[in-house]
């Protein structure tokens, strides 16, 4: 008789429940433990609402630029085009009401293929038992799949009213006037870009000499050039020291002494992983200096059938990498065949307005000797489609190894860089050479079209 292996799993996010899926899918006995609901933060309070939140944001940008593409607006008033506004309650409850029908569609996926799940806190009592108050779930492999909640700064403690974090902005019954952003890294930027273009006034924050200074250069010069050009207010090298509520609203203190008012301050400051209080220290798994599970390319912890997945274990806090580990996790354990996480494969994008999207190698590595590459980049006011759409900020950058042309990564600013990058995906995934880019059809017209071309100006010179 074939013997089944028992599955716990903790923590019902993309990490957690793709990896349900997986264990399903090639027999496993799965259990699934969550307390706050299938889809974790990423579908509940995470990325699935704040990009819905943005693809409002969006058409309200579309509508402001479509004067120059011959479209008028007759009527308004107080800088509105047209009279058109945002109705943010009505917003806010599309938000939530699309983040909990993907979290009932998760929900529904699960149970079809047999995974029990259950709504509570767990515990590792050791590294096969798994604790659910009086319960106890055996199990043969655990995977601990427990998220982040958002960092908070001492003496700024977010108050669901003027003070937030981005978990707490979909419960405004009314558009902020002036919204203080304090980070610039992508989760800022993203909020910084929405509600700007929403009708908010927004002063962003910045510690550092640019926006988003972790991702590549000439992208964020890009994107910080527009926020200014929309009216952002971006206060560069600029640490916040305390946050308070004033008369008005809410007093930022830099730490040069200067005080920026507004009437909501919105914090995105980093993560905490969510490693305290399940018994993971005592059951043998090893965490960081910040408290993140130590893990493996195949997701292993230190404690023997234990693996991680996802924020907890402060691999790049993508959704699409959580999901991956947490598959990589269940086919190892399985005893499938498995390739070990490549990081040097996963594309990510920041949801601006233009999106900044990237994948393999970056600029920085390339200057700094770490790799050879060769490089192009050409702006999109030369591609004909972006001409046609009002197109007027962004590029694509191709990375390639000098002599076989192998793509390395590549960078695209771009409307909908997103869908844009998955070309330059498979080449990397794939190790296509840009000369397999230049020969592939592109549609004319199309933003696509200049990766090609990018593929072709890479493209070695014959010497013959």
């Amino acid at each position: 008789m074939k013997s089944v292996t028992r599955i716990a799993i903790i923590g019902g996010g993309p990490g957690g429940y793709e990896a349900a899926l997986v264990a399903a899918q090639l027999g496993g006995e799965v259990t699934v433990v969550d307390r706050d609901g299938l889809g974790g933060a990423c579908v509940l309070t995470d990325c699935v609402p704040s990009k819905t939140l943005i693809a409002t944001s969006e058409s309200m940008t579309m509508m402001a630029d479509s004067p120059s593409l011959g479209v008028r607006f007759d009527g308004g008033s107080d800088g509105q085009v047209g009279g058109v506004h945002v109705d943010l309650p009505m917003v806010n409850s599309r938000v939530t009401g699309l983040a909990k029908a993907q979290s009932d569609d998760v929900t529904t996926r699960l149970s079809s293929e047999g995974v029990e799940v259950i709504r509570g806190s767990a515990r590792l009592v050791d590294p096969h038992i798994v604790a659910v108050g009086e319960r106890r779930i055996p199990a043969d492999v655990v995977l601990v799949a427990t998220g982040a909640h958002p960092r908070v700064l001492p003496g700024a403690e977010p108050d669901g009213e003027r003070l937030l974090n981005w978990r707490q902005l979909y419960e405004l019954k009314e558009l902020p006037e002036d919204l203080i952003v304090v980070g610039s890294g992508v989760t800022g930027a993203e909020f910084a870009n929405a509600y700007q273009a929403l009708g908010s006034q927004v002063t962003l924050v910045s510690s550092r000499d640019r926006v988003m200074p972790s991702e590549d250069a000439d992208a964020a010069r890009v994107l910080e050039n527009v926020f200014r050009r929309r009216g952002m207010t971006i206060l560069s090298r600029s640490r916040a020291a305390g946050v308070r509520r004033s008369g008005y609203g809410v007093a930022v203190t830099l730490e040069d002494g200067r005080v920026v008012e507004g009437s909501h301050c919105l914090l995105t400051v980093g993560m905490v992983p969510n490693t305290e209080g399940f018994g993971l220290e005592e059951a043998g798994v090893n965490l960081d200096e910040r408290g993140f599970i130590q893990v493996d390319r195949v997701s292993r912890t230190s404690a023997p059938g234990v693996y991680a997945a996802g924020d907890c274990t402060g691999v790049m806090m993508l959704a699409s990498v959580a999901a991956m580990q947490g598959r990589i996790a269940m086919w190892h354990s399985l005893g499938e065949g498995v390739r070990p996480l490549r990081l040097s494969t996963v594309a990510a994008t920041v949801f601006t307005d233009p999106e900044i999207a990237t994948v393999g190698v970056s600029q920085q590595a390339v200057e700094n000797g770490e790799v050879e590459a060769e490089t192009v980049k050409l702006p999109l006011a030369t591609n004909a489609r972006a001409k046609m759409q009002g197109v007027r900020d962004g590029f694509v950058k191709l990375f390639c190894r000098p002599g076989t042309g192998i793509v390395l990564g590549g960078v695209v600013v771009a409307p909908r860089a997103s869908e844009l990058v998955l070309a330059l995906s498979l080449g990397v995934q794939q190790m296509l050479t840009v000369d397999q880019m230049a020969h592939t059809f592109a549609v004319y017209p199309s933003l696509t079209g200049s990766i090609t071309e990018a593929a072709r100006k890479l493209m070695p010179v014959s010497p013959y």
